[in-house]
């Protein structure tokens, strides 16, 4: 899973480098057109090579066929709810909106996990998996919460406070937010050559241990932008190695919980439920992304002192939530009887 997403990143790397260069020059409409362009290509390439996959993917042997019915009537509210914003019918308040999608993804999530432990039919050792999956998700939720400010209070901070020129040339300030999936090419292959080593000699982490870490330096990365607000605070702009500093700790931090939770999240899941498994983790980071926008909105531009501030919030949340999750470790490692 690490030189799988090793290959994401390859494409986040383009994404954050290109778009924000684009806009710059042509305008944001080319800047969000572009990513559009990439999707198409990859849907292409994916129909035209699907046949190398063989068998992976299908359903399990015990599943059940599903029913296209609840896709098409998503997808029509979908686009209802589209055209009556685009025709002015229906407005939405950002704020509501951020927080009312925040409580129906928490919603279905529970709700998702409620089914499973008491409606699915599960054994015993299923059902305990099932609560270690529970945990790895709010750790995920709580990451992703933390790590995606690199779209959200750190563009701001490089866009504001940070010294962007090179040789002559100002750097759009999106263009820094590809440091992070370059750091992820170049340093997820000896992530994964670390975990296969420790494994070899019965010294590899769980899961808790790994997501633990993984939290504890996302709460590092966030002291590091702490230290750099200060500096703002009084009145300096600040080099981008500030920056390029925080996403180092966290592309380490990352490595050792997306690629890890998705490997773990495929293994615990049962084998019938392992796509909705899937789905249910990648809405764990549909919900961190959004909850990191709402921590975002408690920055008052108008007053400066409050940046500092939530750097040290969210670093407490990490290292809070990475030391919980070590404290687990033997009960989760007794959980997932076996997994590793």
């Amino acid at each position: 899973f690490s030189f799988f997403y090793m290959g994401i990143n390859l494409g986040a790397l383009l994404g954050s480098v290109l778009v924000p260069l684009l806009a710059a020059w042509l305008g944001w409409r080319w800047g969000f057109a572009l990513p559009s362009l990439g999707m198409g290509v990859g849907l292409a390439q994916f129909l035209w090579t699907r046949h190398y996959l063989g068998t992976a993917g299908l359903a399990a042997a015990d599943g059940e066929r599903g029913s296209w019915t609840p896709v098409i009537v998503f997808l029509a509210l979908l686009a209802g709810v589209a055209l009556a914003l685009l025709t002015g019918l229906l407005r939405i308040d950002a704020v509501v909106l951020a927080n009312s999608t925040s409580w129906a993804m928490l919603a279905l999530g529970v709700a998702y996990f409620v089914y499973l432990l008491f409606f699915a039919r599960l054994t015993r050792v299923e059902r305990n998996r099932v609560l270690v999956m529970v945990a790895l998700v709010a750790a995920s939720v709580m990451f992703w919460a933390g790590y995606e400010q690199a779209g959200a209070s750190f563009n701001l901070f490089a866009d504001r406070y940070t010294d962007r020129h090179l040789l002559g040339w100002e750097m759009p300030a999106g263009v820094l937010q590809g440091v992070n999936p370059l750091f992820i090419i170049v340093f997820a292959p000896l992530f994964a050559a670390l975990w296969i080593a420790l494994g070899k000699h019965g010294r590899d982490f769980n899961a808790a241990a790994k997501f633990g870490a993984g939290l504890i330096l996302l709460g590092l990365g966030f002291i590091v932008m702490y230290f750099a607000s200060q500096y703002v605070l009084a009145g300096e702009i600040v080099l981008p190695t500030w920056l390029v500093l925080t996403y180092l700790l966290h592309t380490f931090a990352e490595l050792c919980l997306s690629p890890v939770g998705l490997s773990y999240m495929s293994k615990l899941a049962p084998p019938r439920f392992v796509g909705q498994v899937m789905g249910i983790w990648f809405l764990s980071l549909a919900l961190g992304s959004n909850l990191a926008g709402q921590l975002t909105g408690q920055y008052d531009a108008s007053h400066l002192e409050s940046l500092p501030a939530l750097f040290l919030k969210i670093f407490w949340y990490g290292v809070i939530g990475g030391a919980v999750m070590l404290l687990l470790t033997p009960f989760v490692k007794r959980m997932m009887a076996g997994v590793r």
